[in-house]
């Protein structure tokens, strides 16, 4: 029986933000969303230009990525087509609808936008983390009313128990308006880190009642 294990993770909620259980400083206060994610990601030097062009949401599904990843090099360990992403939300991408709503409404100046338009998918968010890191894997995009642990934790379960990948990038991210929230974790299989050498004492199992304590620990 294979075991897999959550073995790194992180939270952005609310202008607070949390890495592997250590909450990063902030020192200014924000009004907006935006003005918070611009400063983070300024503060922790991406360094990716195309940042810019995104939607709010994948903003705040990349970054938190970002974060998580920071500590942990997968490509060293791992082939592009064994890395996965399974993503959830409750709204899906209804903040850039109702963005790209309000350049169509009115018949008289009526200018569609296709840098808006191009995010009004959901799961686009997968893609600008899997362009970034170069991901090949299986992914998946779910819509559920709350964050469900058990749900996520079936399907990469399911795809790393019949080796469609080897490790996974999962999580939730939701955002709406000035509501957001994220989690994004690290799921590899514990015979592959046994392989590579590595602790795995330090790592939590994966199981719905784990995840699920990680969330209700941070606000999730």
């Amino acid at each position: 029986m294979q075991n897999h294990l959550i073995t790194g993770w992180g939270v952005i909620r609310q202008n607070t933000v949390i890495v592997d259980g250590q909450v990063k400083e902030i020192h200014e206060k924000f009004i907006t969303f935006a003005e918070f994610i611009k400063f983070l990601y300024k503060k922790e030097q991406v360094g990716y230009p195309k940042f810019y062009k995104m939607d709010n949401l994948s903003k705040l599904g990349f970054l938190t990525a970002e974060l998580v990843l920071k500590n942990r090099d997968l490509k060293n360990n791992y082939r592009s087509e064994e890395i996965g992403v399974v993503i959830a939300n409750s709204s899906s991408s209804l903040d850039t609808d109702f963005e790209y709503f309000e350049t169509i409404k009115d018949k008289n100046n009526y200018y569609p936008s296709p840098s808006v338009f191009v995010y009004t998918l959901s799961n686009i968010l997968i893609g600008e983390i899997c362009i970034r890191n170069q991901l090949k894997g299986e992914n998946a995009f779910l819509v559920s009313e709350y964050f469900d642990p058990g749900l996520i934790t079936s399907i990469v379960d399911d795809l790393m128990r019949n080796n469609r990948i080897q490790v996974c990038i999962c999580g939730w991210v939701e955002l709406f308006r000035e509501k957001y929230e994220s989690f994004i974790c690290i799921v590899e299989k514990e015979e592959r880190l046994k392989h590579n050498n590595e602790n795995t004492l330090n790592y939590c199992l994966l199981t719905k009642e784990n995840l699920s304590r990680l969330c209700l620990n941070n606000g999730i």
